[in-house]
């Protein structure tokens, strides 16, 4: 089996592991420092200051008086009872423990939820959140801030389930304030039917097709840079893993025309999914497991050009109350069996192995969904955006969003 070697990204590790197990699912910021910054943080991880310049404070955690976890996490990542509304696997999980976990679904773009939390955690207040579920180039800021708590893995013992090869990523060389979450690509997704209706073909197999005058008006691209701009530059040629400031503005400068000209409708975060649905678009560049838990009325694919690979974590920020709750919580998900019922559902890449030979047990064709169990094809089509130093990443970051209006 082939091995595929980006870099050291936790995306390009994912892709690594994933050929190693014969098919067995986002570093893509990390600030400037970032090794040094981590290797100073205290072995409490508990921080409170944006230069790391004072003392951690410990903080007094409440979980054994307290059964309850406070999550925040992105729209459609988690299983769901669809008759019930309800989410089986965190219901079990509190049958179990008698910890409650309160799910929010308040994760709509990765720079939205920084921006809401930061001056909470620049002040050493408490966001009132236990766990937080950044993708891996956040993730990098919010161990390098000192934002992040060192997990104590003796309430994990699971971790000795998580593919070894994404135990030393970069943004977190062993794995000391972060787990993996789920991974996946950025893409295309669409409602075929509607696509049809305009086009005569159900399927979107290019930028091209997504940018047809047919498609005026209806369709969308996140508001993640990485996506929309990683999934133009793949189209234009440029490789998102390894780019110049050159090919990154002419991907800007792409985006701007499709913008101007209306043939955008909207650029958005997570919340897509609701106009999808609604039918108020009906393409989007988006991410995997999204547009897969749709139905069959919605198809998703990697662009012709190539699409982008990340992976999400979960973090336990400074001031949680329920951090050892928490961490019970991390080591439920570790189980191969939770971890296939989540992976079954949400289609996106896990990062428990064991879980394939769980998820064969819920659904057999589940196995060779590439979705969940990417193939070597997919995998050569899809790339981890680029290594940026905090510099450059201002500076891309200000011009995207300039040019999307925010």
């Amino acid at each position: 089996m082939k091995k595929f070697q980006f870099g050291d990204s936790p995306a390009d590790q994912i892709a690594k592991f994933i050929a190693a197990q014969m098919m067995n699912r986002r570093r893509l910021l990390q600030v400037s420092g970032i090794a040094a910054t981590t290797a100073a943080i205290s072995a409490c991880g508990v921080g409170g200051s944006s230069n790391n310049t004072d003392e951690p404070t410990e903080v007094e955690d409440l979980s054994d008086t307290e059964k309850v976890v406070d999550w925040s996490n992105w729209v459609a990542y988690i299983d769901v009872d669809e008759d019930a509304g309800t989410n089986p696997t965190l219901d079990e999980f509190a049958a179990q423990t008698g910890i409650t976990v309160n799910y929010i679904e308040d994760y709509n773009d990765n720079n939205e939820f920084f921006a809401k939390v930061r001056p909470l955690l620049e002040n050493g207040q408490s966001i009132d959140r236990d766990l937080v579920t950044p993708t891996d180039w956040m993730a990098g800021q919010w161990i390098s801030l000192g934002y992040a708590q060192a997990i104590n893995f003796d309430n994990v013992p699971n971790k000795a389930n998580l593919y070894p090869d994404l135990l030393n990523v970069s943004f977190d060389p062993g794995r000391i304030y972060s787990m993996s979450w789920q991974g996946g690509y950025g893409g295309l997704g669409w409602n075929k039917t509607k696509v049809k209706e305009l086009t005569g073909s159900d399927q979107l197999v290019s930028l091209d097709d997504f940018f047809a005058p047919a498609l005026a008006g209806k369709i969308s691209v996140l508001s993640e840079m990485r996506e929309t701009v990683g999934c133009i530059m793949s189209h234009q040629g440029a490789n998102p893993s390894d780019f110049t400031s050159d090919q990154f503005y002419a991907a800007l400068d792409y985006l701007e025309e499709q913008i101007a000209s209306g043939q955008i409708r909207q650029v958005t975060g997570n919340d897509y999914l609701a106009a999808l649905e609604s039918g108020d678009i009906i393409a989007a560049i988006g991410w995997s497991g999204d547009v897969a838990q749709l139905g069959s009325d919605f198809q998703f694919a990697i662009p012709a050009g190539g699409g982008i690979l990340w992976t999400d974590n979960l973090i336990i920020p400074v001031g949680a109350r329920h951090k050892k709750n928490a961490e019970t919580l991390i080591n439920y998900y570790y189980e191969p069996e939770i971890a296939a019922r989540v992976a079954a559902y949400v289609q996106y890449i896990t990062p428990v192995n064991g879980a394939r030979e769980e998820v064969a047990k819920i659904d057999p064709s589940l196995v060779d969904n590439p979705l969940i169990f990417p193939s070597d094809e997919d995998l050569a089509n899809v790339k981890p955006f680029m290594l940026l130093d905090a510099d450059t990443e201002k500076e891309y970051q200000d011009a995207f969003q300039a040019v999307i209006g925010n």
